[in-house]
């Protein structure tokens, strides 16, 4: 039996090694978000930490110094905020980009591997062709064979 060779293997191999890739960026892009998220969160705690102290400042004995300095930690708190949520809508982004590009590679690959895949049964159907052939060939030969032996029995006899 033929060996079955894919003429596009190639390609496929880069297809194969452009979707390792993209898995990569996929992750990566995923741990960013993760950790831009991380930040915010600990943004906002640190935020509701500046608040309860405001509680506390403001139900006891007034000290307007740090009520003032608390107000501040909490307006800059917001503006932190406020650039992280930035940032995390930009880890967002490249993560929906790398996303596509991964959908994209995979379809891609995909494809050529439904192609390979015809294009081995397509080998297959004829390497039975090819088989079948060389049977016919073969008994026909025997048969052949055989029928002069029949002839040379009568003619002896």
């Amino acid at each position: 039996m033929a060996r079955f060779r894919y003429s596009m293997q190639s390609i496929l191999n880069i297809k194969l090694k452009l979707e390792t890739q993209a898995k990569q960026e996929f992750s990566t892009a995923k741990a960013a978000l993760d950790e831009e998220e991380q930040r915010l969160e600990a943004l906002f705690d640190r935020k509701r930490g500046y608040e309860q102290r405001a509680m506390s400042l403001l139900s006891g004995r007034l000290n307007l110094r740090e009520i003032g300095e608390n107000k501040a930690a909490v307006r800059c708190m917001d503006d932190y905020i406020e650039q992280q949520q930035i940032n995390v809508n930009t880890a967002e982004r490249n993560l929906e980009e790398a996303r596509k590009r991964l959908t994209e590679v995979r379809m891609e690959r995909k494809t050529h591997e439904t192609l390979r895949d015809k294009a081995f049964e397509a080998f297959l159907m004829e390497e039975k062709r090819q088989e079948s052939k060389e049977i016919d060939q073969l008994v026909s030969y025997t048969y052949g064979q055989h029928g002069n032996e029949d002839k040379r029995a009568e003619e002896s006899a």
